[in-house]
């Protein structure tokens, strides 16, 4: 393989990530992680997968465009990769070249399981059928590309022998990139560091040219480890997403894997182009669209990930940083250091430290942030780096309104029944007031949302935590939902129908403020999906185009 020394970052967060239930994306969201993650350093960017629907593609077609191009103040060689995923079958691969072929560097992904339970009960394909249709379409799809990925789906229980034989197929067909998955999180990191080398050393046609690359699945949660085994045996990309979230139990994480190399680099020996001191900003970045919550444990991105309490490890770390900590927080972005604003700093001063944090701001929208920093400095003595990130985060990182929050009013206790009232702006500019009684004061707001909204949903998973410390501390919770109206998507890879989970965020120094900003959050994107995105649509449905 060339580049013995680099190791490729195949980011697929936007593809498999997004598979996650309660993940999905809008367009605009997916565009704004993909200009991210370029910025990160990722070498592919796995944009979407095309066929899934009309929506997906042209996500996919307009990351092409404006991600997979250099500008005029970016270098060429540093335009990453642009993929789109399709089944092995000619419908899907045009579908996927319709939208990747805008980029400067394009390549279509294509996938057939190879495993014989995947044969037997999926497909219902003879081995030798598959061995047939991997060379007609990997074929096919080179007709149209140079750079064509090809994956035998459920790799890691697959037999070796036949895998040999698909494989050298799919390299005399013209595919340049090999990708083993292990697609259900089966193997041991010894069963797969040997899978990879003996893929690498008994493939028919296997050459310099040939990138083998790994897709692992935390199942067992062995992601990371089995990622990393397959590089030691020679694998040299990695495919891996932000956070690691994706099917099921997730994917392998991008920053576990990148972090891994980094700090153990005497055992590995070998470079990735991550620009690592963004990873944390970018988790945060995902996280808030998602609305998947990062566990405060999980490894290098996770609220805890630099913190200790243990008084020996506190006495360990005044004594010297690297008693207890491999990595310096700042390699991956986190500031620790309290930022010094408040009610009396300026809009440069704001700009400046939005700057050093990542986040470039035009005048219009520095104005909008600048308002809310102001109305927060009112009610804090210090503001810190993480409200920052959760201001810009509610400010900036949520779905066009469809209802927006224009004013409420709480009473509980144990002298009466909790009662909301709230007053939300409609689509049409219409004030609408509701009042509701609950078990709580959150369950009577919401209640009193849904006597406006009037949308059918079921709260799945309700999470709020405090961003900085303090009795001052500004709070974000995140909500889960699901649609109750039978709005269900189509699932590409299994050609079934399921609900679609929608996920939403809000930040308050007033926790339940904050709580029903998270729930409006979910209910305009479910909205929105409901409408299937068209703006004519919400416009008939709700009165108003969208902006």
């Amino acid at each position: 393989m060339t580049n013995h020394n680099y190791v490729k970052i195949f980011d697929t967060t936007l593809r498999d990530g997004e598979q996650s239930p309660g993940a999905t994306m809008t367009s605009a969201e997916k565009l704004e992680v993909a200009h991210n993650l370029a910025r990160l350093g990722v070498d592919i960017i796995e944009a979407g997968f095309p066929a899934a629907s009309p929506d997906d593609l042209e996500a996919v077609r307009q990351i092409a465009v404006e991600v997979g191009n250099p500008t005029s103040s970016q270098n060429e060689a540093k335009v990453p990769v642009i993929a789109g995923l399709a089944r092995a079958n000619k419908s899907d691969i045009d579908k996927a070249w319709e939208a990747v072929q805008h980029a400067k560097h394009p390549r279509i992904h294509t996938f057939l399981a190879t495993s014989p339970i995947h044969m037997k009960h999926k497909l219902k394909m003879d081995p030798e059928e598959v061995v047939q249709r991997v060379s007609e379409m990997v074929a096919y799809a080179k007709s149209f590309c140079d750079d064509v990925e090809f994956s035998p789906e459920d790799a890691g229980r697959s037999d070796p022998e036949f895998l040999y034989v698909v494989l050298g197929e799919a390299i005399k067909s013209g595919a340049t990139t090999l990708n083993i998955p292990d697609t259900v999180g089966y193997t041991t990191p010894d069963e797969f560091y040997k899978l990879i080398d003996g893929i690498i050393k008994n493939t028919p046609g296997m050459h310099e040219g040939i990138t083998v690359s790994v897709h692992c699945h935390d199942d067992l949660g062995m992601a990371t480890a089995n990622t990393l085994a397959g590089i030691r045996a020679g694998a040299r990309q990695a495919e891996v997403t932000i956070n690691g979230i994706g099917e099921r139990a997730g994917n392998t994480s991008l920053e576990e894997v990148v972090m891994a190399l980094k700090t153990r680099h005497p055992v590995f020996n070998l470079e990735t182009g991550i620009d690592t001191k963004q990873i944390s900003r970018m988790s945060k970045l995902v996280s808030n669209y998602t609305g998947m919550v990062v566990q405060p444990n999980k490894a290098i991105v996770g609220a805890n990930a630099f913190a200790h309490e243990a008084g020996i490890h506190q006495d360990g770390m005044l004594k010297h940083q690297t008693t207890y900590e491999i990595m310096r927080p700042e390699d991956v972005g986190v500031n620790q250091t309290k930022l010094v604003l408040g009610k009396h700093s300026g809009r440069h001063a704001l700009r400046n430290r939005l700057a050093e944090m990542g986040h470039s701001l035009d005048e219009v929208e520095l104005d909008k942030a600048f308002a809310r920093f102001k109305e927060l400095a009112d009610r804090k003595k210090v503001i810190t780096d993480l409200d920052l990130e959760a201001l810009i985060a509610d400010e900036f990182y949520k779905p066009r309104d469809v209802y927006t929050l224009h004013g409420m009013q709480v009473t509980c206790g144990t002298m009466g029944m909790p009662t909301a009232t709230v007053r939300l702006r409609g689509p049409d500019g219409t004030i609408y007031t509701q009042a509701a009684i609950g078990t709580g004061p959150v369950d009577a707001t919401y209640k009193a949302i849904d006597g406006v909204v009037k949308v059918r949903c079921k709260l799945l998973e309700f999470n709020v935590h405090a961003v900085t410390e303090g009795i001052d501390a500004l709070g974000e919770v995140s909500v889960r939902i699901q649609s109750e109206n039978g709005h269900t998507s189509m699932d590409p890879q299994s050609e079934m129908e399921y609900v679609r989970v929608y996920g939403g965020h809000g930040a308050d120094t007033d926790i339940i403020v904050a709580s029903a900003k998270a729930y409006i959050n979910a209910l305009n994107k479910l909205i929105i999906a409901q409408t299937e995105g068209s703006e004519e649509k919400v416009k008939n449905d709700f009165g108003v185009m969208l902006g």
